[in-house]
């Protein structure tokens, strides 16, 4: 499991979902302001208190993400009794390169434009294998087992007759991959636009509604306008607004929802962040 930002409350907010604390491998943070990071130092230490991360944790962010962990687990005398492993990303930023790629995934970053050194990343996922043609493995006499996983992964197979089968030749044609992009904060700029180009999802911040214009620009934030636009422009699937301030909460002048109406206006396929939201990534046939 991954996780982009850790804001105060993140672990209160898994107790309260279906997802398990125990899973988490990678947290990407985008910037040092403390509503992105102030509930990372007590995550890592829940992990470690429960003992459930013998596998370790690997983090990527800013420059200064490694010095502020240290200084807090340092400080508050807090053992983390597993691997955690601080990655920087801004030389992969600044030159284009991959921060990171396993089997299944890609990650690349890019900076942004904001009051601190702040960074949007890009998840790629890998084309999956085709589908397996069960019915044809049994014409085969392929005897049902493991081997079929291996098959299906387009591995090539030595069976027990001495046969060597070639799993691609079981499988259709791969199919796309998805891509997500995490984009927060940043006013508008053509760094965002880059790197979303073609994604399949888009979660962009909106902290001000369009009248707000000049103060998100002195304040280097986006607008639901600004999101929307950065969307058009990048050919995304479908955008997802978040990190709207909390002078828009439902009563006051102006509601998360007319947030919504300004971006869709722009860009229809657009949705409104909240707690707990589960989103299905579908690809899309021009994604790139």
């Amino acid at each position: 499991m991954w996780l982009f930002d850790c804001g105060e409350g993140t672990q209160h907010q898994f107790l309260r979902s279906d997802l398990r604390l125990s899973q988490l491998r990678r947290v990407f943070i985008t910037h040092m302001h403390g509503d992105h990071v102030f509930g990372l130092p007590g995550l890592l230490a829940s992990l470690g208190l429960a003992g459930s991360s013998a596998a370790g944790v690997d983090l990527y962010g800013p420059d200064p993400l490694e010095s502020y962990l240290n200084g807090v687990l340092r400080t508050s005398s807090t053992r983390i009794g597993y691997p955690l492993a601080v990655h920087r990303v801004r030389d992969a930023a600044e030159q284009g390169t991959l921060l990171f790629e396993d089997d299944d995934f890609m990650v690349r970053c890019t900076p942004l434009t904001h009051r601190v050194p702040a960074y949007a990343y890009r998840i790629e996922q890998k084309p999956l294998a085709g589908r397996f043609d069960i019915e044809k493995a049994r014409e085969l006499n392929i005897p049902p087992g493991p081997v079929y996983a291996q098959l299906k992964r387009g591995e090539t197979v030595t069976l027990e007759d001495g046969r060597s089968i070639d799993g691609t030749s079981l499988c259709g044609e791969e199919r796309p991959g998805v891509s997500v992009v995490y984009c927060t904060d940043t006013v508008f700029c053509e760094a965002a636009i880059e790197l979303a180009r073609g994604a399949d999802l888009l979660i962009h911040e909106s902290t001000f509604a369009h009248g707000e214009a000049e103060m998100a620009f002195q304040k280097q934030h986006s607008t639901s306008t600004m999101a929307a636009q950065t969307a058009a422009e990048a050919g995304v699937g479908q955008l997802v607004l978040t990190h709207l301030s909390p002078r828009y909460v439902p009563g006051n002048p102006v509601t998360p929802q007319d947030l919504l109406d300004e971006a869709k206006a722009i860009f229809p396929n657009t949705l409104l962040a909240k707690d707990f939201l589960s989103i299905d990534v579908k690809p899309r046939c021009n994604s790139s």
